[in-house]
């Protein structure tokens, strides 16, 4: 049955969509939906994400959208975590290319507390990524599919079960209809879930 986003009552935090098929613009429009048209959103890219997948087109989006491109990962994470103190901005979306170093438990941490602590929505686009050590409190797995749909493996969240779900936007709201509600089976090992590093 059709329901509200299974996060539509979560507070602002950091979370994180990963790429089923590179050059797929379906992680950056499931992350745009969550929020409410007219939302001013800053979009940080690095380098390597504008090279690859290209700057988004921002008349075609229903958001107030602020563009920034960074040369590296790491100065994507520094203006990330520099702009989620903008109470003027509903959220901060970054784009980060393939397997980033600087993108690690505590990076992620850093953007969770301080999207929180803010109230300011923080979305990670993985692109050609795999889903690693993390802070991030909800990772999704996305798809696009057909009719302007995608296809949203939730891998990992602190507020409810790992599902498959598919996802529309429609009359402003993004609706969820239940695919598979039983663990997705692309389950993460429990240091990929997010689980703090264990001592030496």
């Amino acid at each position: 049955m059709n329901a509200q986003a299974p996060n539509a009552h979560t507070p602002p935090t950091l979370s994180e969509v990963f790429a089923s098929a590179p050059g797929d613009a379906g992680p950056a429009a499931f992350a745009l939906a969550h929020l409410g048209p007219g939302a001013r959103v800053l979009w940080v890219q690095d380098r390597a994400s504008r090279r690859e997948g290209g700057r988004p087109y921002a008349p075609a989006l229903a958001v107030d959208l602020l563009h920034l491109e960074v040369a590296k990962a790491v100065d994507a994470l520094w203006a990330m975590e520099q702009a989620l103190s903008c109470g003027t901005l509903a959220a901060v979306v970054g784009e980060v290319w393939g397997e980033a170093r600087a993108l690690d438990f505590t990076a992620t941490k850093r953007l969770a507390l301080r999207a929180e602590r803010a109230g300011v929505a923080a979305w990670l686009l993985r692109g050609t990524a795999a889903p690693d050590l993390s802070a991030a409190r909800e990772r999704w797995r996305v798809v696009s599919v057909a009719g302007g749909a995608w296809r949203a493996v939730l891998l990992r969240s602190r507020f409810r079960p790992p599902a498959e779900w598919v996802a529309r936007a429609e009359g402003g709201r993004l609706l969820f209809v239940r695919a598979r509600p039983e663990a997705v089976p692309e389950a993460l090992p429990a240091e990929a879930r997010g689980a703090p590093p264990r001592a030496a």
